[in-house]
Parts: structure tokens; C-alpha cells; sequence
């Protein structure tokens, strides 16, 4: 059975972002479908410093991976290669995702992009009133870079509310969360069922608007 990782990205563990995150955990149950919600917390997760330490063989990265192990970036990269599909669920601040997410989503693409690459994603994001669609602008950026499909819904995937309740108010978002679920299954399955490899990846040809890098 296909898992989808469904990444909290709120400090808050049972808010708003998690009440999203669990209208989509029901519907892929319901569709044969398995899920897993990680919790990003509430310690400080550290920014990409730019070392390329997960680069170089041999460092204490290894071969993939950040060389910062004392936040959740290795937990939540470890349980992306369990996963199938991924699921991002930000709060909106100041018209953008969590700070403490956005930090977190850099240095786990770049430092584990074969943890990532070629499984479906999307995200899901909650505000109080707006900014949800330049969050949900700036999540889905993630995917675009390291061939991930993205999955659609019936609208941009965002529900409203301040607190649990107001979200579960928020028929409209709550229906958009279902079928983002459904289309997620529904994909997981198709790609099952055909069973065909990946098509095949050419050599990076790493440039600048200077020269080759």
C-alpha cells in the first residue's frame, strides 16, 4: 500500500494546519491509501548555510544529507524515503509559509533530493483571511525543482479559519482537501498499476547568465 507523508508545518500540533492535514489522512484511508503526519515542532531548525558539505563524499553528511544533525532535517528526510507521495501543510504569515518550514524544506530538498525526486506532491496551506496563494506559490516552487507531479485539487488548496473549529467551518476548504486526497490516491494508484520505470534523467547542465558554472 502507497504512504503519503503529510508534513505539518505548524508549530502547533493539533492547530489549524493539522486539522487540514487530517480531513486528508481520512479521505486516503478511505481510498486504500496510507498516511504519515510529521511534525515539524517547535525547536529552532537551522537555514542552509550554503557549506555544500552534503556534497562531498565523505563528509559528515555522507552521501546525502545535512551536516547539521540537531534538528528535524534528517527525521523528516528519513521518513520521506519511506513515503511515496508528499504532502506540505504550512500556516500563512505574513503572506508566506512559516519561517521555521521554509528553512527546513531548503536544506532537505538540497541536501536529499533523491529522497524526493519523482513523487507526487503538493501543499495545503491556512489563513486567517489572505496571503494563501502566494504561500501556496512559494511551497509548490519545492516540487517543480526535483520532478515531483504536482497534484491538483478543485481549488487552490487552502482552507480559512483561526482556530480547529473555524476550519471545520470552512466547508468549501475542507471539500477541496477530500478531493486533493482523491487525486492523490488516484495517481498513486494509476503509477502502481502501470508499474513503469521512471523515464530516464540527463546530466545536469549546470549553467549561470555568465558562462558554465
Amino acid at each position: 500500500m502507497s504512504t503519503v507523508l503529510l508534513l505539518n508545518g505548524s508549530p502547533h500540533p493539533n492547530g489549524c494546519v493539522f486539522t487540514a492535514l487530517s480531513e486528508i489522512a481520512r479521505t486516503l484511508e478511505a481510498e486504500g491509501v496510507g498516511s504519515e503526519i510529521f511534525q515539524i515542532g517547535t525547536k529552532p531548525v537551522r537555514g542552509c548555510i550554503a557549506c555544500g558539505g552534503c556534497r562531498r563524499i565523505g563528509s559528515p553528511a555522507g552521501k546525502g544529507g545535512c551536516v547539521f544533525k540537531d534538528d528535524v532535517c534528517a527525521a523528516f528526510q528519513e521518513a520521506m524515503r519511506r513515503c511515496d507521495a508528499l504532502i506540505v501543510g504550512s500556516p500563512v504569515y505574513y503572506a508566506g509559509p512559516a519561517g521555521t518550514l521554509c528553512a527546513l524544506l531548503d536544506r532537505a530538498f538540497y541536501s536529499a533530493t533523491e529522497a524526493f525526486a519523482g513523487k507526487p506532491a503538493a501543499c495545503v496551506v491556512n489563513c486567517r483571511r489572505g496571503g494563501a496563494s502566494a504561500a501556496f506559490d512559494r511551497l509548490n516552487k519545492y516540487f517543480s525543482i526535483v520532478r515531483m507531479p504536482i497534484v491538483s485539487s478543485q481549488y487552490w488548496n487552502s482552507t480559512h479559519g483561526l482556530t480547529p473549529d473555524e476550519v471545520r467551518r470552512d466547508k468549501e476548504g475542507l471539500q477541496t482537501m477530500r478531493t486533493l486526497a482523491r487525486e492523490m490516491a488516484h495517481l498513486l494508484k494509476c503509477r502502481e498499476k502501470a508499474g513503469l520505470p521512471p523515464p530516464p534523467v540527463e546530466p545536469w547542465e549546470r549553467t549561470n547568465f555568465i558562462g558554465n558554472a
